[in-house]
């Protein structure tokens, strides 16, 4: 898979390209990618990227020529159709299933704003789709990009040790992650649950399966809204939901802001 960033601050993508899992997908050629600065395709001396806005207002707003330029040459680059995505607090809440969807694809194209945005002429013409990674707003769009490239990059060929982890891991099936443990088997007046410790793969599998829902009804109701259920997680949710009780999970939200 190609990646290609426009982004004003290249030097921030050595976090993700020299250590974890992206930096595997890198190594392993499932994975290449290249920065392109906007600033690199100006044609003043001072490099400028940037411009008052129009109707005033604080802050600066990123000028289209430099980001059109920046992106004609990540086009030139990339592998035929490959789409345009600007990272946004606008746009649609990123999740598993696209990153899933997205490492499917031959290449991508993230573009990353500073400032107070973007020229929505340029948005306009040239983004396919506007992603964000949260309800927040942030200095620029590189972490968010970086957080969309380690997620898509855990689903490429080469980059975990055990691809049971992909299929195991936390929302790829639309429920929280079980609770993990690990060695020494007391901790302070804590123990490993002994159903992990039987040697029954069957007990640990349905175990871990009940833990899992029983967290995501109680932390994440949402997720599980209009999704079908076999026999067995229909048992399991009946008896997480019983062992919750009629509480909902807005009280005990309530209950801690008053604390």
């Amino acid at each position: 898979m190609w990646l290609g960033v426009l982004t004003l601050l290249p030097e921030m993508f050595a976090a993700v390209t020299q250590e974890g899992v992206f930096a595997r997908a890198l190594s392993a050629g499932s994975l290449s990618l290249e920065c392109f600065n906007p600033r690199d395709f100006t044609e003043d001396k001072h490099r400028t990227v940037d411009d008052r806005p129009y109707g005033g207002g604080p802050g600066m707003v990123m000028m289209v020529e430099p980001l059109q330029r920046a992106l004609d040459a990540a086009k030139a680059k990339a592998p035929k159709g490959t789409q345009v995505i600007l990272m946004s607090p606008q746009g649609q809440r990123f999740d598993q299933q696209m990153a899933i969807t997205a490492s499917q694809h031959a290449g991508l194209i993230l573009i990353c704003g500073r400032y107070e945005g973007i020229d929505e002429r340029f948005v306009s013409q040239y983004v396919d789709s506007e992603w964000s990674v949260g309800d927040y707003v942030l200095s620029g769009g590189e972490l968010p990009a970086m957080t969309v490239m380690d997620a898509i990059s855990r689903h490429l060929p080469g980059t975990l040790g055990n691809q049971r982890s992909v299929i195991d891991e936390s929302h790829l099936d639309g429920t929280l992650d079980y609770p993990h443990y690990t060695r020494p088997e007391i901790v302070g007046a804590q123990v490993v649950p002994s159903q992990l410790m039987s040697g029954d793969h069957n007990r640990t599998k349905r175990y871990r399966r009940a833990l899992a829902l029983q967290r995501t009804l109680e932390r994440r109701p949402d997720l599980l809204t209009g999704r079908l259920f076999d026999p067995l997680d229909r048992q399991l949710l009946t008896a997480a939901a019983l062992q919750l009780g009629p509480h909902t999970v807005e009280e005990e939200r309530e209950k801690k802001q008053d604390h």
